[in-house]
């Protein structure tokens, strides 16, 4: 009936509400989730229809020229033919083995595939828009979450990002609150996440938290990959019975599952079987079986489970079929059969049910209750496109990271390494001799690759452990990639700058280099300054390559030309080559650190035991040329720009 869909909101969910009444909640409680039930807004259906949705890949080329080919390979078909129709408070499964195309399919119906997909996907009419985007919950096969944040930070932050600006922060926490009792998360709501190095929340609970970011923004189409992979079968009960529940609250479910129980299989309402790529049933699950039963696969008398049946239907395995028959009495192989039986089943689809299902589709029957509004209506500026503002977005995401990188950034191992190798240094330069310049050059240099090294390789791996996330998250909508590289530098500044300053500060001293404050301090903003810089070529190196060992790879090759390079090993490089030592951040960072040190007013103890040399005069310090500092600076300043830039601009393509 349109007036009663017209009116479904979250607060009217009998599943949810009578769960909560069950698990006797308090009266306060009760007002708190009907509170925040209010807030989310009414949930406006959306009816899911997608025809003939076909997608392929392309294949690379086979041979090359020194095998005399180079021919391409057929591309191969991915998904062919596809159609269904789900409307609000139905639970779609998605049914078929491993590599038949469910998830590509789902992916497609979440626009989130890329490349040209073919055939018809809509949305109460209308095809993918952001306004259908941000009221779409997408849901991976990995739970893609920070370890080390509790449930209701992890909610909570997710909130504040992806809940509209017109909420107030209060409101958007109690939006989070609503939700962690709603998925009955309230025991462990004070809880880590953890995940494969940190002990955490159970597999089950950590579904419910991927659920729980979706249901946050009151989605009316909600499209999960796999959720009950890898749970036991009363924890993936519990997560089937929640998304049945959502879906009788008047959302559209679809989700792909594996190997279903039969507990689970009859949770569904309706239900498309892949078999490579290609369907061989799409409707309602309670009548699959009538309908293999009517092409002549009955299944057998002991069958307790329907959806073991269809999958060894969609495996090429009939109920009579033997596995471990390799030859039939035709002499046929096993695998002609089962390519047969599967040929025989996507076209009895085509024959029975593919005109049928069409013609429903494409029928307006129940869905004037569902329609959008036109499509000149829909606000796609790009004011409207986010839900916060950039400052508030950086904020979240700052203190975000900062609560998940603590471990990292303030752990004891990074402080004792740091503390050890300057106490180290320290010893073994221990009050050198101002005349003995040889010795001192060596510490300045040290402090220029060690200041270049370090930092370079911590941060390279900043973007490829946070690849996975960045990419749920930008797909989902929840914030501007500018702010979050912000709030990523500006997370990492503290503990990129605190250690190379304790180090300084001791290793100086200890050193015996010019005990003036003023150069300890200028020493001390030329390293700060080379920190930034050599830690932006690994933000960019890591960004670029997405791959850690080899970004790492990378970096040792142009570290070591950078040291070799740097003004302090080879003084007389050779014409051709020589212009790598303006690439290197370390031949600026170390004619810096010298022309600090030393002026004309400096002598150091030259042959025959004279003391009168000018230091300024010695052949490592006068190749260098000290008398244009001020290129110096700059040089580094361009280096500092270029790498973050670079860094960017790389984030910037990998997501289109």
């Amino acid at each position: 009936m349109p007036s009663e869909q017209e009116n479904i909101s979250v607060h009217a969910e009998p599943s949810t509400r009578s769960s909560c009444l069950e698990d006797g909640l308090s009266e306060q409680l009760q007002a708190t989730i009907f509170r925040c039930s209010k807030l989310r807004g009414s949930l406006r259906p959306v009816t899911l229809k997608f025809e003939d949705v076909a997608y392929s890949i392309k294949l690379p080329k086979t041979g090359g020229i020194c095998f005399g080919s180079t021919d391409s390979k057929p591309d191969r078909v991915v998904l062919n033919g596809v159609s269904g129709i789900v409307r609000p408070g139905e639970l779609l499964a998605m049914l078929g083995p491993s590599g038949s195309g469910k998830t590509t399919l789902l992916t497609a119906l979440a626009g989130r595939l890329p490349g040209k997909v073919s055939g018809t996907i809509t949305y109460n009419g209308q095809p993918f828009s952001g306004s259908i985007k941000r009221k779409t919950g997408f849901l991976t096969q990995d739970d893609v979450l920070y370890p080390h944040l509790t449930v209701l930070e992890t909610l909570t932050y997710t909130a504040l990002l992806r809940l509209p600006k017109n909420l107030t922060r209060a409101e958007k926490v109690e939006q989070a609150e609503l939700v962690i009792l709603e998925l009955g998360l309230t025991r462990c709501r004070n809880s880590v996440v953890g995940g494969v190095l940190l002990r955490g929340i159970s597999g089950g609970e950590r579904k419910r938290v991927s659920i729980g970011q979706e249901m946050l923004v009151n989605p009316s189409l909600l499209l999960l990959d796999e959720p009950t992979s890898g749970l036991d079968s009363t924890t993936a009960q519990r997560i089937v019975a929640t998304l049945q529940g959502l879906a009788r609250g008047g959302r559209t479910v679809v989700t792909t599952i594996h190997q279903p129980s039969s507990r689970l299989y009859w949770m569904f309402d309706k239900l498309v079987v892949l078999t490579d790529g290609y369907p061989i049933y799409s409707g309602a699950a309670s009548r699959a079986m009538e309908y293999f039963g009517s092409v002549g696969y009955v299944p057998r008398v002991d069958l307790v489970n329907p959806a073991d049946f269809l999958l060894d239907l969609a495996n090429g395995v009939g109920p009579d079929t033997k596995e471990g028959d390799r030859y039939d009495n035709h002499g046929r192989s096993e695998s002609d059969d089962k390519n047969s039986m599967k040929q025989f089943l996507i076209s009895s689809y085509k024959k029975n049910l593919n005109d049928v299902l069409k013609a429903e589709i494409r029928g307006n029957c129940g869905d004037q209750n569902a329609s959008l509004p036109p499509t000149s209506s829909i606000k796609s500026s790009h004011e409207q496109q986010w839900t916060t503002t950039w400052c508030e977005q950086f904020k979240v995401l700052l203190v975000r990271g900062l609560k998940e990188r603590r471990h990292e950034s303030y752990s004891g191992l990074r402080v004792f390494q740091s503390l050890s190798v300057s106490i180290l240094s320290g010893l073994l330069w221990w009050h050198s001799n101002p005349l003995h310049i040889q010795d001192q050059m060596g510490l300045l240099f040290f402090f220029s690759t060690f200041w270049g090294f370090f930092p370079m390789f911590n941060a390279i791996f900043a973007f490829p452990q946070e690849r996975a996330m960045l990419m749920k998250e930008r797909s989902s909508g929840m914030y501007r990639l500018s702010s979050y590289y912000f709030a990523r530098m500006a997370g990492d500044l503290p503990m990129e700058l605190v250690l190379p300053t304790i180090f300084v500060a001791i290793t100086y001293w200890m050193g015996g280099l010019k005990p003036l404050p003023i150069n300890f301090v200028l020493t001390l903003l030329i390293i700060l300054y080379n920190v930034l810089v050599s830690q932006g070529l690994g933000l960019a190196l890591g960004a670029i390559l997405m791959e850690v060992k080899q970004a790492t790879t990378l970096a040792s090759v142009l570290m070591l030309v950078f040291l070799l390079a740097g003004g302090y090993y080879i003084q007389h490089i050779p014409p051709f080559i020589a212009w790598i030592k303006y690439i290197s951040f370390s031949y600026y960072c170390y004619k810096l650190l010298i022309g600090v040190q030393y002026t004309e007013d400096n002598y150091y103890d030259c042959e025959f035991g004279q003391h009168h040399c000018k230091t300024l005069e010695f052949p490592g310090i006068k190749h260098l040329g000290l008398n244009n500092m001020g290129f110096n600076v700059a040089a580094l300043g361009v280096m500092l720009v270029g790498y973050r830039f670079m860094a960017y601009v790389a984030l910037r393509v990998r997501q289109h």
